[in-house]
């Protein structure tokens, strides 16, 4: 076994035998026997879950029409966003089933359980996804109520007499 001196580090270029990697992992689509993605997705208290498989465009909630479930329009455009984002409107069809907390909540919830499920679908989506922060679940919930406070930070009002 001969030793070498490297003088640079562009001699380490040649030091090390050069070795193909072919093992490119290629992320497999997640789906159900019926050919649909699953995903949970949660805001606030609430917890979506969401099946998407191809279709019309078509979302239900908790057997609801979107536009019936989700009246504001601001809600309906969050859910589409992740649509939107990976030029996938129309292409498939949504059911969710969503419980907890308030609508605002529940269409926050609606719309990470869609980006999960999106890439479980096509895992080629998820860099844009991930880009636009659809799949961070975001943590921010209500801070409870702390014994000797009117709320959780408010003080009761002083009364100097």
């Amino acid at each position: 076994m001969a030793e070498e001196t490297l003088n640079s580090l562009s001699d380490l270029g040649g030091a090390a035998p050069a070795v193909e990697d072919t093992s490119a992992v290629v992320a497999e689509p997640k789906l159900d026997a019926q050919g649909r993605a699953y995903a949970t997705g949660k805001r606030k208290d609430a917890i979506a879950r969401v099946w998407i498989k191809p279709g019309t465009g078509k979302i239900t909630v908790n057997g609801r029409e979107q536009e019936v479930y989700f009246a504001r329009p601001v809600l309906r455009m969050m859910i589409a966003q992740p649509f939107e984002t990976v030029e996938r409107t129309g292409q498939f069809d949504v059911v969710c089933t969503v419980k907890g907390g308030g609508l605002s909540g529940q269409a926050g919830a609606v719309r990470h359980g869609i980006s999960k499920a999106l890439t479980y679908f096509e895992p080629g989506l998820r860099p844009a996804l991930k880009a636009r922060g659809f799949l961070t679940r975001d943590a921010r919930v209500v801070e409870r109520k702390k014994y000797g406070k009117a709320k959780a930070r408010r003080s009761f009002q002083f009364s100097k007499r």
